[in-house]
């Protein structure tokens, strides 16, 4: 099993110095949530006594954060940026909690379910907690702790971006464009093992577990799924759309039918890979604060 459990004695305490990250254009960053979120450390023994604003300000290294005395980090952000900071505490010995301040907050439900965040905290001030080194993906184009997309359809990254800076018009425009080349582009294979259609698929998605890697296919056969594929895009909900699990995996490659480099979108953030990827099981290098003890 590649996850592993601690007990979490060492959250305990009644007061703790917390060090947060946060990201002010996530999904859940505004002015009042911070407050909130502040608020509810505050009533539950955690002291915010540091904070950075990525990306503007530089991410917390393992040697500032034991030189100030911190061994929580706290993260109110995307999973994006829980991405880089998870590379940044790569070896530390310290433990980062998860929180959602993202969109779509995949790892944060990887490591709490469907908690919501003041339970969390509480849970964690209780005693109740645990500190785990969850399954993710890594390949040469870098480590998926939530997941990450493979071939045309990762064009919907250019969709996020509009969404982020609401431009209406780039996103009209962007999203009209990531549905045509999401159904209509160059196809998506797994090559070795080999698994599903061996003409490929616009879309694959690599979700990681403690023990496999999950492979789903998206696809449309003909007009009405090609409208109902789009549809579940728009929505940014995949699996309402027409699509298949190919199968559970410790390690995969995946290769474009046509010889050619394929996007990516690790954690949610675009990444360009080579014609053929090896994505392979491995475990995560910081120890993440949990509250599902069986969560994958």
């Amino acid at each position: 099993m590649t996850g592993t459990a601690r007990d979490g004695e060492r959250f305990r305490e009644m007061e703790r110095e917390i060090w947060l990250v946060n990201n002010a254009s996530s999904g859940s960053n505004d002015d009042g949530a911070l407050a909130a979120l502040d608020a509810c450390c505050g009533d539950h023994g955690l002291r915010i006594v540091h904070r950075t604003v990525f990306p503007a300000q530089d991410l917390p290294t393992p040697s500032i954060l034991d030189a100030a005395g911190i061994d929580l980090v706290a993260v109110f952000a995307g999973d994006g940026t829980i991405n880089s900071l998870i590379g940044a505490l790569a070896g530390w010995g310290g433990a980062l909690l998860v929180l959602p301040g993202g969109t779509m907050n995949l790892l944060y439900h990887r490591l709490h379910g469907e908690r919501p965040m003041e339970e969390v905290i509480a849970a964690l001030a209780r005693g109740e907690s645990v500190v785990r080194r969850p399954g993710v993906i890594r390949s040469a184009c870098g480590n998926a702790y939530a997941g990450l997309l493979a071939g045309p359809g990762t064009s919907w990254g250019r969709v996020r971006e509009a969404m982020r800076e609401a431009a209406v018009v780039e996103l009209a425009e962007s999203t009209v464009a990531a549905i045509d080349e999401t159904l209509t582009g160059e196809m998506i294979a797994c090559l070795a093992p080999r698994l599903g259609r061996r003409e490929g698929y616009p879309l694959l998605c690599l979700e990681p577990g403690d023990d496999t890697i999950e492979i789903v296919a998206y696809y449309a056969d003909g007009a009405g799924q090609y409208l109902e594929q789009a549809w579940a895009l728009v929505r940014r909900n995949f699996r309402e759309g027409p699509h298949e699990v190919l199968g559970r995996v410790r390690a995969v490659r995946l290769a474009s039918t046509e010889g050619n480099p394929f996007g990516l979108l690790i954690d949610g953030e675009q990444a360009d890979a080579a014609p053929e990827v090896e994505f392979v099981l491995a475990a995560a290098e910081v120890d993440l604060v949990a509250t599902e003890r069986h969560a994958s």
